[in-house]
């Protein structure tokens, strides 16, 4: 059995003959038209950049296949934009994403047989001149620092936390993680992520047992009395709403109460791949994550 879309050749029309196939319904292909097959992978091989290699599967189809762990970047509104074009579709990942080596993060289809070439020349153009669409952010070698802070016992929050904190990290193939367990003061908080940004980690996470009521609590003045930047508080995902986000130089320090008493899906997790990414996320990004944001 022929694919769709196989270019005959002589061997074939002799297979064919053999069995008695006299007649078949072939397309020829107009000079204003690209093949099906070449189409999708010229679209591939412009539409990202990153950890993937561009599988071709017969019936215009190429499948983007992540080459090692890492976190996928989608630009949504490009993607809607190609997506609007005739003659070629792509399906990718959600943004932020963690994609395990040989896991699919893509796919680009294209109309059966050819696609026109006004159609190519606009996706490939608007690809060149906008893109990428997607990117696959390597994640190895990512360390990941936890500050456990209590405002009556230092050791009272990685009691209570570490079991939840190492099983959400394996969920991104991180066994261990550096750690320190402090007062929630705003002198001890400073002082803990002072020294585990020693270890230089892709992301500090700070797991307290209170839930702050701004950026002016203990852990908020601990981050600004280090030189952290605030960048954005309150997060439009629940669980996760009281997400307080901030920058030490470019590694991000992140405050999630509540998201280490459970396993159950919440903001830690959709932001956990970027940040092992040492991908810099934008208070903008975090508005984005409304859509979706309902996770139980």
């Amino acid at each position: 059995m022929l694919a769709r879309g196989h270019t005959l050749r002589e061997e074939d029309v002799r297979v064919l003959l053999s069995e008695g196939m006299k007649e078949i319904w072939v397309t020829i292909l107009d000079d204003n038209e690209v093949p099906e097959d070449e189409a999708v992978c010229a679209i591939a091989a412009e539409m990202g950049c990153g950890s993937y290699e561009v599988q071709i599967v017969a019936g215009g189809r190429a499948n983007l296949i992540a080459t090692e762990d890492c976190c996928v970047l989608v630009d949504e509104d490009l993607l809607r934009q190609v997506n609007c074009t005739s003659g070629l579709v792509i399906a990718s990942l959600l943004n932020f994403s963690f994609a395990a080596a040989g896991q699919r993060i893509a796919t680009v289809k294209s109309a059966p047989f050819a696609v026109t070439q006004s159609d190519f020349d606009g996706s490939r153009n608007m690809l060149r001149d906008r893109g990428p669409i997607l990117q696959a952010r390597p994640v190895k070698n990512a360390t990941i620092a936890v500050l456990y802070c209590d405002p009556i016992a230092a050791d009272r929050a990685k009691t209570l936390f570490e079991p939840i904190v190492r099983q959400k990290l394996e969920r991104f193939g991180i066994r261990s993680h550096i750690n320190l367990s402090v007062l929630e003061t705003e002198e001890q908080v400073a002082a803990g992520i002072q020294r585990l940004m020693l270890s230089r980690p892709a992301a500090l996470l700070i797991a307290s047992t209170t839930a702050p009521a701004g950026p002016s609590d203990a852990v908020g003045r601990g981050m600004e009395r280090v030189g952290c930047r605030i960048e954005r508080f309150l997060a439009p995902v629940e669980p996760g709403n009281l997400l307080l986000m901030g920058y030490r130089n470019n590694t991000p320090v992140v405050s999630v109460p509540g998201c280490f008493r459970s396993l159950k899906p919440n903001v830690l997790d959709l932001l956990m791949p970027p940040m092992m990414a040492r991908y810099q996320i934008s208070t903008w990004e975090v508005a984005c994550l409304g859509h979706g944001g309902l996770l139980n």
